[in-house]
């Protein structure tokens, strides 16, 4: 049996600049499953990205999903892709075998929480209050490279980040502070601003509000004393007070922890978001 890919129309390209193209996966001509890949929209025509590769039930466990994605591979390779990113939901062990025998690794996941009915107690002494625009003016100057920064550690060109830092922020942005959905709420101990945590709501694909912890984030001097955690409490009463009962966050995999401040807060992960040098 030969395993190969047949594309199923031409290269398209959309409004952001991205490529993408799908593909029939054959064994001697005969389909037996499909693939998409495209150029990354955020970082830039030099990521690539896998997208929902599927075997016929019929046809698998004989190595042919195997054969297909490092066929997929090939193709960004000649796109000029430098690397290939891919996301794996909870739960799909088979998936996430492949992936690991193909050599991609997780650089972050997504978290969400089903919140109660009720909403959480800030500690003595702390409160909560609405960013001001002066305090969003001096935020927005630096957030943008900080954010870039985020990803750069990481590993991602210093270009490509800023470019996913601009992208992402006018996106979720576009008017500031009165930006539809947008509460970004500032943390205090005894009057003291010790952190912020900006919080979107917006209606997800099954119809339902969510929110969504964009940043969060406490100021060095007042780090350790577990205005983190009163930070996401808060950011589950902004939630709640919009009348939604959902809250999702991104995490990168090497913030330990962070990644134990959520699990303890009642977060589970949603999905695997996993990046492969080509």
């Amino acid at each position: 049996m030969t395993t190969t890919l047949r594309p199923t129309g031409p290269i398209q390209q959309g409004t952001d600049g991205a490529k993408n193209r799908g593909y029939d996966v054959c064994d001697n001509g005969r389909p037996v499953g499909s693939v998409e890949i495209s150029t990354d929209a955020a970082f830039g025509e030099s990521t690539g990205v896998l997208h929902s590769l599927a075997i016929d039930e019929a046809s698998r466990r004989r190595g042919r999903g195997t054969i297909a994605a490092l066929a997929a591979e090939e193709v960004l390779r000649g796109w000029g892709c430098g690397r290939v990113r891919l996301s794996v939901p909870e739960g799909d062990e088979g998936a996430a075998r492949l992936a690991a025998s193909l050599g991609y690794t997780e650089r972050s996941r997504n978290m969400t929480k089903d919140l109660g009915p009720a909403a959480p107690a800030l500690p003595d002494g702390v409160a909560a209050r609405p960013m001001t625009a002066a305090e969003f003016e001096i935020w927005r100057r630096t957030s943008v490279d900080v954010y870039a920064q985020s990803w750069i550690d990481r590993g991602v060109p210093a270009e490509e980040a800023m470019r996913k830092s601009l992208a992402d922020h006018a996106r979720n942005l576009p008017d500031g502070l009165d930006t539809e959905g947008t509460r970004i709420h500032v943390l205090t101990d005894g009057g003291t601003a010790t952190g912020h945590v900006w919080v979107a709501l917006d209606q997800e694909e099954d119809g339902e509000t969510a929110g969504y912890v964009f940043d969060v984030e406490v100021a060095r001097e007042h780090r350790g004393r577990g205005h983190g955690r009163a930070l996401m409490l808060q950011a589950e009463r902004i939630t709640l007070a919009a009348g939604a009962r959902r809250l999702g966050l991104h995490v990168f995999a090497d913030n330990t922890p962070a990644l134990r401040l959520y699990e303890s807060l009642g977060y589970r992960t949603t999905q695997y978001n996993l990046v492969k040098d080509l």
